[in-house]
C-alpha cells in the first residue's frame, strides 16, 4: 500500500474512533449557584489569609503569637533591633521549602500562573496551590518581603473555582468562568471593591465576555464582597480625609497639566518596574548555588534595605504590603521630595528582588505604593513651583496610584474603578482617567507586555495581547464554508469514488443513504489499488462525527455544538425547514475553514 493510502486510512480510522467522555455543560442558573459557592470560599480564604499574615508578621517582627495587625498603621520598632534583617531571610527559606516541595506554581506573584492555566492548561489549577500559596505568601509578607496580598488571594480563589469545575467535569469555558469568578471574588473581598473585582476578571482573565461569563463573575464578586464586609467592616481600603471636601470649581489648569505629566512619569515608572522585575526573575536563577542560597542573597538585601530605611526614616517603609506608608501620605503627613523619590526607587528594587529571589506575593499593592510616592512627589514639586494653584499631595498620590497600577498591569478600567472604590474620592476621577490613559499609552510604547504577561512571554508561553477580538465567530456559515464537496450513495465502491474525483483536487465527500445524510469520508485524490479495495464501499469507512447546521448560523454556534458533541466536521444546509436532506447540502466546514477564518480575522 502506498504511504498516502496508509495516511488516508489512518485518518478514517481516527475519525471512527470512539469519542472521549463528554464534559458537562450546566445551565447559566446552575453556574451562577456554583459561582455563589466560589464567592463564599474566596472570601473565607481572604479572611483566613489576612489572619495568617497577621500571625506571621507578629511572630517574625515581635516574637508574639497574635492575630492582630493593622497594615494601615506603622508598627513599633522591632525588639530584634538590627537582627530584624534576618526575618526576611528565615521567612524566605520556609517559603522556598513549601513552594519547591509542594507547589512550584505558588512561586511569584500568582496572576501569571492563573493566566497560564486559562490559556495553556485548559483552566486547570491544582487544589494544593490554594493551601501552599496561602502559607507561603503569608510568611513572605509577614516576614518582610516587599510583596502584596492580592496576588495570592487571586490564585487561591482561582484554584477553588477550577477545582470545583474539575470535580464536576465541566466544559472548558465553564471551568475558566469559575476560575475567573474565584479570582475576581478574591480581589473584591481583599480590597472591598466589587466593581474592581469584576473588571479585573474581564480585563485580565476572561477570554470571552458575554452574559454566560459575566453573570457568574458578578455573583461571585458580590458574594465575596458581602462576606468580606461582614468580616472586615464597611470601610474602604484607605481613608482619604480630602474625599469629604466638596469640589467648588473646575480643576485648575496648571494642576491638570501636572496630572498629565504624572501620567507620563507613571508610564515610565511602570516600564521600569516591569523591566527590573523581569530582569530579577531571570538573573536570580542564574546565580551560584540553589534556590535556597539564591533566596538568602535576595532576602538579605531586603532585610538590609528595610533596616536601613528604618534607621534613617523611623519606619520600615519597604517591607510588606506598604499600606501604612500609603495611608500616611493620604492623611497629608508631609514627606520631602527626596524621601518620596527614594521610596519609589526602593520599592521597585525591593519588590523585584523579593519576587526574583523566590518570594510569594502580589505586585498590585507595591504598585499602589510606588504610585502614591510618585504622585506625592509630583504634587510636592507642583506646590513648590506654583504655590498659588492649590496642589495637594494626597490628590496627586491617589492619581499616581491609579496611573501606576494601570500602566503596570494594563488594566486601565480596573485601576480607575478600584482607586475610587478603595478611597471613595470622586473628586479625582477626571484627572485619574487622564493620568491612567497616558500612563498605559506610554508604557505600551516602551514595552508591549504588562507586568503579568511579560513573565509568560519569557517562559515561552505568551498569551494574546488582544483577547476579546473574536470577530470571526460572528461570521455566518455561508461566508466561510467550503463548496468543493461531492455526494455519493453510501454503497458506492471506494475505487469508483476515487476514480470520479481524479483531477479535482481535495474534495469533501458526503455519503447519502437515499435522501438521508449518512456521514462523510476524509480522503483526497489517492491512487487506491483497485483489486485490493474493490470490495469496500463508503459505508465501511464513513465517519459520523459531524453536526448539521443552517447556512445562516454563526461560526460560534457551530463550533460550540461541535465541541459539546465532540464532533470534528460540520455539514452546512440551506435554511429550509424540516429534516435536512442531501439535496439541502450547500457546503462544509472542516478545520481548514475554521483556521482560515481565524487567520483572516487577525491579518485582514
Amino acid at each position: 500500500m502506498a504511504a498516502s493510502d496508509q495516511s488516508s486510512l489512518e485518518a478514517i480510522e481516527a475519525a471512527q474512533a470512539p469519542a472521549p467522555e463528554e464534559a458537562r455543560a450546566f445551565s447559566l442558573p446552575v453556574v451562577c449557584i456554583l459561582a455563589f459557592a466560589v464567592g463564599i470560599v474566596a472570601a473565607a480564604g481572604a479572611v483566613l489569609f489576612r489572619y495568617l499574615i497577621s500571625l506571621a508578621h507578629n511572630l517574625f517582627f515581635f516574637g508574639n503569637f497574635s492575630f492582630f495587625y493593622n497594615a494601615n498603621e506603622f508598627d513599633a520598632p522591632s525588639p530584634w533591633g538590627p537582627f530584624v534583617i534576618l526575618a526576611p531571610v528565615i521567612g524566605g527559606l520556609i517559603v522556598v521549602f513549601l513552594v519547591k516541595t509542594f507547589a512550584p506554581e505558588a512561586k511569584g506573584h500568582g496572576v501569571p500562573e492563573v493566566m497560564f492555566a486559562i490559556y495553556h492548561n485548559k483552566g486547570n489549577v491544582r487544589g494544593i496551590v490554594a493551601v501552599v500559596k496561602s502559607l507561603a505568601s503569608a510568611i513572605s509578607i509577614g516576614s518582610g518581603a516587599s510583596v502584596g496580598r492580592e496576588g495570592p488571594i487571586i490564585q487561591i480563589g482561582a484554584s477553588f473555582g477550577s477545582t470545583l469545575a474539575r470535580v464536576l467535569n465541566l466544559v472548558r469555558w465553564q471551568k475558566i468562568t469559575l476560575l475567573a469568578a474565584g479570582a475576581g471574588a478574591g480581589i473584591a473581598a481583599t480590597f472591598n471593591t466589587p466593581l474592581g473585582g469584576v473588571l479585573f476578571a474581564i480585563e485580565l482573565l476572561l477570554p470571552e465576555v458575554s452574559n454566560r461569563t459575566f453573570l457568574p463573575v458578578v455573583v461571585a464578586t458580590v458574594t465575596a464582597t458581602t462576606v468580606g464586609r461582614i468580616a472586615f467592616g464597611l470601610y474602604p481600603a484607605f481613608l482619604v480625609p480630602i474625599a469629604a471636601l466638596p469640589a467648588y470649581h473646575v480643576i485648575d489648569m496648571v494642576q491638570f497639566v501636572a496630572f498629565g505629566l504624572l501620567g507620563v512619569l507613571a508610564g515610565v515608572a511602570s516600564w521600569a518596574f516591569i523591566a527590573i522585575l523581569a530582569w530579577c526573575e531571570d538573573i536570580f536563577p542564574e546565580l551560584p548555588g540553589n534556590e535556597y542560597t539564591q533566596n538568602i542573597m535576595g532576602m538579605l538585601l531586603i532585610g538590609v534595605l528595610a533596616y536601613g530605611t528604618f534607621h534613617f526614616t523611623g519606619q520600615y517603609h519597604t517591607t510588606g504590603v506598604g499600606y501604612a506608608t500609603i495611608q500616611n501620605i493620604l492623611d497629608g503627613v508631609p514627606y520631602g521630595m527626596v524621601l518620596l523619590a527614594f521610596l519609589l526607587v526602593a520599592k521597585i528594587v525591593a519588590t523585584s528582588v523579593s519576587l526574583g529571589s523566590g518570594a510569594s506575593g502580589g505586585v498590585f499593592s507595591p504598585s499602589l505604593f510606588m504610585g502614591a510616592a510618585l504622585g506625592a512627589a509630583v504634587g510636592a514639586i507642583g506646590n513648590y513651583l506654583f504655590p498659588e494653584h492649590g496642589f495637594t499631595l494626597a490628590e496627586f498620590a491617589l492619581v499616581g496610584m491609579g496611573a501606576l497600577v494601570g500602566g503596570a498591569t494594563g488594566a486601565s478600567m480596573t485601576a480607575i474603578v478600584m482607586i475610587f472604590e478603595m478611597t471613595r474620592d470622586y473628586n479625582v476621577i477626571v484627572p485619574l482617567v487622564l493620568a491612567v490613559a497616558i500612563s498605559v499609552g506610554i508604557r505600551r510604547t516602551l514595552i508591549v507586555e504588562n507586568i503579568y504577561t511579560v513573565k509568560l512571554r519569557h517562559r515561552g508561553r505568551p498569551i494574546p495581547i488582544i483577547r476579546h477580538t473574536n470577530m470571526y465567530l460572528v461570521r455566518q456559515a455561508k461566508e466561510l464554508m467550503a463548496k468543493n464537496f461531492r455526494i455519493f450513495p453510501i454503497d458506492t465502491p471506494i475505487s469508483e469514488a476515487i476514480e470520479a474525483l481524479q483531477g479535482q483536487g481535495p474534495v469533501h465527500v458526503i455519503a447519502s443513504d437515499g435522501q438521508r445524510i449518512a456521514g462523510f469520508v476524509r480522503f483526497g485524490n489517492v491512487p487506491y489499488e483497485a483489486d485490493r479495495f474493490s470490495g469496500q464501499t463508503l459505508r465501511e469507512v464513513l465517519a459520523s462525527d459531524y453536526v448539521v447546521a443552517p447556512e445562516n448560523n454563526i461560526l460560534n454556534s457551530i463550533i460550540t455544538r461541535m465541541n459539546t458533541r465532540n464532533r470534528s466536521y460540520a455539514i452546512i444546509v440551506s435554511d429550509s425547514s424540516g429534516v435536512p436532506r442531501v439535496d439541502d447540502v450547500v457546503g462544509v466546514i472542516d478545520t481548514t475553514e475554521i483556521a482560515a477564518a481565524v487567520i483572516a480575522n487577525h491579518y485582514a
